[in-house]
């Protein structure tokens, strides 16, 4: 009888012990998603508001109080992730709102728009000017006056070369095995391309660092769902210095916006490519990590 009496005890205190922390983390998530929201937006979350209170609901608190405290990325960080990813989605009222978050949070005006200027390799010249455009509109409301501080580093002279080394870096040995075969030799143009624009004007700019370029050019690679290019940019992330478990975090914090699909699409490319044995990547590296 005592033992029964002891068992029930334990289960219950067992019981108890999991209700406590079910609790303090629905709390926990409740008060970070205020916390948050108050410091990237300058209001407050979770009002019971608007004509969808309960959907505003699900969606701050998931975004606000739990990815945003998933992994180790800084608010920046987080901000910058979530602009190029909704700039890729070409969601712009959304846009026009964590561009303000972003300058709350301490992007400053040249790395937002250089957030920006990176996604035209990616997803085109139009988009990307509707993307700037948008965050232009924000930064007239704040006084920033345009044009904002030159970032280029590059001249017509050595834009071939200074590409060729950011990509040598990053991708040994380009694309040159993909275009291989293309008619009327017209691969040739295209690689060149991509060392002398991709990386000779566009990632040699200012503001932003390479591992962020890279890291930001792989969250927007989950957004559109460039699977071939999510493989090569994993190795192109790792040469840049970004780890496998900030690579995962970023995709994570594409989530909310990009849908479950896409981001575990982008989630299982990093685990492939990081549980590729050591062996293979040394016997194959060339083919492994090209851009392509």
């Amino acid at each position: 009888m005592k033992k029964t009496i002891g068992t029930v005890a334990v289960v219950l205190a067992c019981c108890l012990s999991t209700m406590a922390q079910t609790t303090e983390k629905i709390m926990d998530r409740t008060e970070v998603c205020r916390q948050n929201y108050r410091t990237l937006f300058g209001g407050e979350a979770l009002t019971g508001e608007g004509a969808d209170p309960e959907m505003m609901d699900i969606l701050q608190k998931f975004i606000f109080g739990e990815v945003f405290q998933t992994g180790n990325l800084t608010l920046k960080q987080r901000e910058m992730i979530t602009c190029i990813t909704i700039a890729a989605m070409q969601t712009l009222p959304q846009l026009k709102a964590h561009a303000g978050a972003a300058l709350n949070v301490g992007v400053t005006p040249e790395e937002l728009r250089e957030v920006m200027y990176l996604t035209a390799p990616f997803i085109g010249f139009p988009k990307m000017l509707n993307a700037v455009a948008t965050v232009n509109e924000v930064f007239k409301e704040r006084g920033i006056s345009l044009p904002l501080e030159k970032q280029g580093t590059v001249t017509e002279e050595t834009r071939h070369l200074t590409g060729k080394a950011i990509q040598d870096r990053l991708y040994p040995g380009g694309i040159a095995s993909v275009m291989e075969g293309v008619p009327d030799g017209l691969g040739k143009d295209v690689e060149q391309f991509l060392t002398d624009y991709f990386f000779g004007d566009i990632y040699s700019r200012g503001a932003l660092d390479l591992p962020t370029r890279e890291l930001l050019g792989y969250c927007v690679l989950a957004t559109i769902g460039a699977e071939s290019q999510l493989h090569s940019h994993y190795h192109g992330n790792i040469n840049a210095g970004n780890t496998p478990e900030t690579l995962t975090a970023a995709v994570i914090q594409c989530l909310p916006y990009i849908g479950f699909p896409a981001a575990i699409k982008a989630l299982r490319i990093i685990k492939e490519e990081y549980d590729l044995p050591l062996a293979v990547i040394l016997r194959h590296g060339k083919d492994t990590v090209q851009c392509n």
